[in-house]
């Protein structure tokens, strides 16, 4: 309770802050519609409020209000005035992520800012970087967490439409269109409360998943036609995607978005995998059932980890002998995976 009236005293408006809110590299909807929501709030408290990105964020997100004034950190006519607000900053806020790394390239100018930090985030593991930290692994969302921030501190009155539809993509979104196991009674609430304050689902819906480019459309349709493998035997299917095949389909960020969910979506699959090479390696989204905890499967066979049913994981191996490992890796463990029990350590085979 004292860190929360701690935390009220920061934001109230007696006096204007210099705030800077930042997310993990590549944003999706949570990431920026609680950043985007949170610098309207803090705007209305008359601070002066800058979102600053690690990376750039898909197309389809840019409808959010604030958008055309975020910053990126990767765009070279941008990164000295980033570094420069960062370092000036009175708060910082660092939304959606549990630990420092997860911004990448801008992780060492907000580790040695001297601002008061704030950690909103419903990760796992996280990491003891902030001064006020509201987390919690039972939010669906960040942007659940946020709205429940802001009535707790008594502000919900400073919710306007803009808010509720940046928090409602979030929730939204991070639960799979409300189908996901995190769809709790909360969210439901929450999601209520934000169509009553003006948010448009059905808009919103459309915006986010109806608005395909042509390219990302056949991009679609190659990698569901060429690029699926399904092991039946192992209730797995996942889809690898090389640099050449983004270039082909001139691929922009955010253009393998929810692609891994359709290998999830067949009868009888419970593990689900995206493999996509990049030049810093190749990048690995997990999608698991609800008995499946691929979190831990990620976290010990590739650098990742994530939520319980949705993971990431990076891998050093080219894309074929990193789907090769993939397959073997599932094969020794499908027991253990499905039961929930010590996975196989592949330093003592």
């Amino acid at each position: 309770m004292q860190k929360l009236d701690l935390f009220k005293e920061q934001i109230s408006s007696a006096s204007s802050k210099r705030i800077i809110i930042t997310t993990h590299h590549k944003p999706d909807a949570d990431a920026l519609g609680s950043s985007l929501a949170l610098a309207l709030y803090l705007k209305k408290k008359k601070h002066q409020v800058t979102v600053v990105t690690p990376s750039d964020y898909p197309s389809f997100l840019h409808w959010m209000k604030g958008n055309d004034e975020v910053i990126n950190f990767e765009d070279k006519q941008q990164v000295d005035e980033a570094r420069s607000l960062i370092g000036k900053a009175d708060i910082l806020f660092c939304l959606d992520f549990s630990n420092l790394g997860r911004l990448q390239g801008m992780e060492e100018a907000v580790k040695d800012s001297d601002a008061y930090k704030v950690n909103i985030d419903h990760h796992q593991d996280p990491e003891d970087f902030a001064d006020f930290s509201f987390s919690s692994t039972k939010a669906a969302a960040t942007c659940e967490l946020l709205y429940d921030l802001i009535v707790k501190v008594g502000d919900k009155e400073l919710i306007d439409q803009d808010m509720a539809e940046c928090l409602y993509s979030g929730i939204m979104t991070d639960t799979g269109g409300f189908r996901h196991p995190n769809t709790t009674k909360n969210v439901h609430l929450v999601t209520a409360e934000l169509i009553g304050l003006g948010a448009d689902n059905s808009k919103i819906s459309r915006l986010i998943y109806d608005t395909y480019s042509v390219n990302r459309l056949k991009f679609l349709g190659f990698a569901l036609t060429r690029r699926l493998t399904i092991l039946p035997e192992l209730n797995t299917a996942y889809f690898g995607i090389s640099k050449k095949d983004l270039r082909k389909y001139q691929s922009q960020t955010g253009d393998t978005e929810g692609l891994v969910n359709y290998a999830l979506s067949l009868d009888g699959i419970k593990i689900a995998a995206l493999f996509t090479e990049r030049k810093d390696g190749v990048k690995i989204s997990f999608r698991s059932t609800e008995e499946v905890a691929i979190n831990k499967f990620a976290a010990t066979y590739f650098d990742g980890g994530g939520h319980k049913n949705a993971s990431g994981g990076i891998s050093s191996l080219s894309l074929e002998d990193t789907q090769k490992r993939f397959e073997k890796l599932v094969k020794e463990n499908k027991q253990i995976l499905f039961n929930q029990l010590a996975l196989v350590d592949e330093k003592n085979q």
